[in-house]
């Protein structure tokens, strides 16, 4: 019986669990739904960071990371009960990380394709600099 229950437990956070990949819209930027930008302080620096982002670094400049300090931060920070997005500077990064938090942890989570590029670039949105807390 035990098992049963675990196993129906499981079940259900893979059938809650909601992965999207799209296109950033400025309603969407603009929107409540917290937009997690993964890049790392460099890149925060160098091109800012949208406006109401919640800055949580995943991946680290020499491409190793730590994803149980990553969710640490991330549920600290953010209702991971409700959607959310994710941002890097293209998207690369994104397309990884939002379908494993999404499989694993049965988040609705957004991967914003495109990423930061598209945004400043393509929907000619502005960032705000960067403050290191």
């Amino acid at each position: 019986m035990k098992k049963i229950i675990i196993t129906l437990m499981a079940l259900s956070l893979t059938l809650f669990a909601a992965y999207k990949s799209e296109y950033p819209t400025k309603e969407l930027i603009n929107s409540s739904i917290p937009i997690v930008d993964i890049r790392t302080p460099g890149e925060w620096k160098e091109t800012g960071i949208l406006k109401n982002a919640v800055p949580i670094t995943f991946f680290k400049i020499d491409g190793s990371y730590d994803a149980h300090a990553f969710v640490n931060e991330l549920n600290k920070k953010v209702d991971t009960k409700k959607p959310f997005a994710l941002i890097c500077h293209t998207g690369n990064r994104t397309s990884i990380v939002a379908p494993w938090l999404a499989k694993e942890f049965g988040y609705d989570v957004t991967n914003l394709k495109g990423g930061m590029e598209y945004v400043t670039k393509g929907l000619h949105i502005k960032t705000i600099p960067y403050k290191q807390k």
